[in-house]
């Protein structure tokens, strides 16, 4: 569907327009096309009806593209990246920046896409509206889906304080595959994030972009987001890197106290093992065999060398 947003020169917002009305029209002062999951007939229109050129077609068709930011002679292209908050998977927008028109190409509907259509609709009569250029309809666009990581991003930190408090009662098994969990959806989240706080760089730093100059503080607040939220995973990942390292540490001390106790019993029981082997030869001429009070004699021997072993190695710490 290819649906079409005009803007007068008195700041009036006109919908359901037709293609042909825009091209030759005076009566716009920039117009707003969206591509929202267009038919291959209608993506033939980027390159018959607006000429753009065949390797920014390119890029819009053959998904996913990295976020990036092209300068042709007429116009800008960006590509950026929605956020499926469920699968934390991306989803390509593409965006045609030019001096008197915004196109916007994605393959999927999106919401943030219609709010933002919504909100440029309803504020048709606001002449206070800031929101006059296709920059500025750019900007309200690449705000709303960078404002669509934040949820995401607070819901990892949240699950990150759930599994630090319960840490005492679960079982290391567990936690370390929730660490894990959580690692690899932030690594996601980190694959979307940073190339999109890299592309709003460049913006911020570029010569080529006139339009983005009258709006640069807007674009800075979008990276002063970015940029947070790229602290906010390296701090995530950061703590889950030590949950682990706690949990292995853990784990070991748990496996080292079991090997203690083991090590011990096997201690203990090794010196009443020679005795009994010993006397379990069954030779006839073995010294003692004969002796009435031999058996418990043996028997007494065994316990006090064990209780003695012991306390010995409760007085050397080993218990500790």
């Amino acid at each position: 569907m290819i649906r079409i947003l005009g803007v007068t020169h008195d700041h009036k917002v006109e919908s359901d327009i037709a293609l042909e009305q825009i091209k030759n029209s005076a009566k716009y002062k920039w117009s707003w096309i969206d591509f929202n999951e267009p038919t291959p007939e209608e993506s033939e229109q980027l390159s018959t009806f607006f000429q753009f050129h065949p390797l920014a077609i390119e890029d819009c068709l053959m998904v996913l593209q990295r976020p990036k930011v092209d300068y042709y002679e007429e116009y800008q292209f960006l590509v950026l990246h929605a956020l499926d908050p469920d699968k934390l998977a991306t989803v390509e927008v593409n965006l045609f920046i030019g001096s008197t028109y915004l196109v916007s190409f994605h393959h999927h509907s999106l919401t943030e896409i219609d709010e933002v259509w919504e909100a440029m609709e309803k504020r048709s009569h606001d002449r206070k509206n800031w929101a006059r250029d296709p920059f500025a309809a750019a900007y309200m666009v690449i705000d709303k889906l960078v404002d669509q990581y934040f949820p995401s991003v607070y819901s990892i930190e949240d699950e990150l304080d759930d599994l630090e408090k319960k840490g005492a009662s679960e079982s290391v098994e567990v936690l370390m595959n929730q660490v894990f969990d959580l690692r690899g959806r932030l690594l996601k989240l980190r694959r979307t994030i940073v190339p999109m706080r890299d592309m709003m760089y460049r913006i911020l730093n570029s010569q080529h972009i006139q339009g983005e100059k009258e709006h640069r503080a807007y674009f800075a607040d979008i990276y002063d987001h970015l940029l947070k939220l790229s602290e906010m995973i390296e701090s995530d990942r950061e703590m889950t890197a030590d949950l682990r390292d706690s949990y292995i540490s853990l784990n070991s001390n748990r496996m080292n106290g079991i090997m203690k106790t083991l090590t011990v019993i096997t201690t203990v029981f090794m010196p009443l093992t020679l005795i009994a082997g010993i006397y379990g030869m069954n030779f006839q001429n073995m010294p003692e065999l004969g002796w009435r009070y031999g058996y418990a004699t043996v028997l007494l021997i065994m316990a006090l060398l064990g209780a003695w072993m012991i306390l010995w190695f409760k007085k050397r710490g080993w218990f500790k």
